[in-house]
């Protein structure tokens, strides 16, 4: 049978904890680092001398103070998780420790690293808490290969914009959010005119860069970050506006008539013979309005119709059509 060698059980847990290959790190009841292992040191490039003693731990994950996952359990806050985590565990289920991962921008060595964190308490005979074991694991390359896959999932190769099932999502989300906060959301369907002509005369090639052109226009026209833009099938195009009225898609629209007329990409077969141009259908609604976003897309698609049948390289709102029979 082993036997612990003659230092006492702590020192020698304490000396087993330091070369760990899994970066660790101990807080006591108090939150102040205990131990501070190697691994952590070349994790975070913060030595142990720094932050042994003291509750500057956070230093080594983040450019300002806020509590990492073993100060929420010696605070018994782990109910905030949410607010601090991209993804945490049940904070209901804390016995035997919570598990929750970041994004951290770890300071020391100029990078941003994923983190998979796992913290767990460590209690006396009596149930009083005496310290706090954090581990930490380097997810960063899982984490970015999967987000990368997410994207692929949910946007176009081609012009890079969302794709049809990525607008399908996004707004149905947008729908939901409206309906929430009872706010307004607008809808743009473009088609590029004539683009069938477009490769017919200058070649597929040429098709597929007037269509990233168009994608990248559309992006710029867009002012918010949150708003959308989608190649929702061929050479047709979609935007989701939050928050936008019929008045305010309505300007929306002419920006980009105006930035797509601005690229001035030639096309003997336009409507003027000189340059590409689109058409654009516009629709706006209130979730209360007793329209659904279903309808919104086949409001916006009959203005868009209207458009094309009317001479192109314009924008229709939805509301000036006339009631179907």
């Amino acid at each position: 049978m082993s036997t612990l060698p003659n230092d006492s059980d702590y020192s020698f847990a304490v000396n087993l904890m330091q070369h760990l290959v899994v970066p660790t790190f101990v807080l006591d009841h108090e939150g102040r680092v205990l131990i501070w292992n190697k691994a952590c040191e070349r994790l975070t490039g913060i030595p142990a001398s720094e932050v042994l003693g003291t509750k500057e731990h956070w230093r080594g994950f983040y450019d300002s103070p806020r509590p990492c996952l073993a100060d929420l359990v010696v605070q018994n806050r782990v109910t905030e998780m949410a607010a601090l985590y991209v993804s945490h565990d049940d904070a209901n289920a804390q016995a035997f420790g919570v598990h929750a991962e970041n994004w951290c921008v770890m300071p020391r060595l100029g990078s941003q690293l994923y983190l998979a964190i796992d913290a767990g308490p460590i209690y006396d005979d009596h149930g009083k808490l005496l310290a706090v074991v954090e581990t930490l694991r380097d997810m960063s390359s899982h984490k970015r290969a999967q987000t990368e896959l997410e994207r692929m999932a949910s946007h176009d190769g081609l012009t890079g914009v969302v794709n049809r099932r990525g607008f399908d999502d996004k707004l149905q989300q947008e729908w939901s959010r409206a309906s929430r906060e009872a706010l307004p959301l607008a809808l743009i369907m473009l088609d590029v005119d004539h683009f069938k002509r477009f490769n017919d005369s200058y070649g597929h090639q040429a098709g597929d860069e007037c269509l990233k052109q168009i994608a990248t226009t559309l992006t710029q026209a867009l002012l918010r970050p949150f708003d959308v833009v989608a190649r929702y099938g061929g050479e047709e195009f979609a935007l989701i506006l939050p928050s936008i009225d019929a008045d305010g898609a309505s300007k929306v629209a002419q920006r980009i008539l105006d930035a797509v007329a601005a690229l001035g990409i030639p096309h003997s077969g336009a409507e003027d013979g000189q340059h590409v141009t689109v058409s654009l259908g516009v629709a706006a609604a209130t979730p209360h309005s007793g329209m659904s976003h279903e309808q919104l897309i086949q409001e916006a698609d009959r203005a868009l119709y209207h458009a094309k049948h009317t001479g192109r390289n314009r924008a229709v709102l939805h509301s000036s059509l006339p009631d179907r029979a």
